[in-house]
């Protein structure tokens, strides 16, 4: 007999209560990082996984890349259901409050090489490209429009702060790694019981222990943003603190 969940059952169940754990963890450990620094980044982290997860996210569940069980969802807006949204919130609070545990940020100055910031700017697009080209294959839409969708904002971090990034690329890895498998879990679970559905058409068929490999690189690309967003806000306003200029204003005042 198969247990019969809902999307808000995920919720409840598997996402809700490790944020409630680690958002106490964070708050309470002297060693975390709970600073007004670090909850502003997240919060602008929240504003922008929504703004520019839900037309994508919309756009392909209209196109049938996946859908949802029969009564696993309570309403949707758009194409999407509720619980859906809740995602784009409940992601990042968890992948954030796990790096808040040990965040650290790079000890070097804003001013990083042009060479570096140019690198970062093309492997970002070279994503993004490689993303649009797949997108002409049914069975790659899915890989072609994460890619896609992951190319610009990759480009972006990357041409700001690789340098910086690669100073702390193990607190990085670390940060990005237990989230993702813990949600690779989540996922295959959800898949298992009907929750939703990812299609065969538009998959290529690869799956690691029954879970899509286009849903895994999803929440990989996706746990690499809010984790690589948060280490640069919080490096960018620590590296300002110590700028001369801004301190003889500051001193002004």
């Amino acid at each position: 007999m198969t247990l019969a969940l809902s999307y808000l059952s995920i919720h409840a169940i598997f996402v809700l209560p490790p944020i409630v754990v680690l958002g106490l963890l964070a708050s309470r450990r002297d060693r975390a990082r709970w600073s007004t620094r670090a909850l502003t980044g997240l919060g602008v982290i929240l504003v922008l996984a929504v703004v520019y997860t839900t037309p994508w996210d919309n756009l392909l569940i209209a196109e049938g890349v996946w859908w949802y069980g029969t009564g696993s969802v309570r309403a949707t807006i758009w194409h999407a259901p509720v619980e859906e949204y809740l995602f784009f919130v409940f992601q990042p609070l968890l992948t954030g409050f796990w790096l808040f545990q040990f965040l650290r940020v790079p000890a070097r100055s804003l001013r990083i090489p042009r060479l570096h910031r140019l690198v970062g700017a093309l492997a970002g697009l070279s994503i993004g490209g490689a993303g649009w080209l797949l997108l002409g294959s049914t069975p790659t839409t899915y890989l072609g429009a994460i890619l896609l969708w992951a190319g610009p904002i990759l480009a972006i971090q990357w041409a700001f702060g690789i340098t910086a990034l690669w100073d702390v690329r193990r607190t990085v890895a670390l940060a990005v790694a237990v989230p993702t498998l813990y949600l690779w879990i989540v996922d295959r679970i959800a898949i298992g019981l009907g929750v939703w559905v990812i299609s065969d058409e538009h998959t290529i068929g690869v799956s690691l222990i029954g879970l899509p490999v286009e849903e895994a690189l999803f929440f990989l690309v996706t746990n690499v943003f809010v984790v690589q967003g948060l280490v640069l806000y919080v490096w960018t306003l620590e590296q300002l603190d110590e700028t001369p200029t801004l301190q003889g204003l500051r001193t002004r005042r």
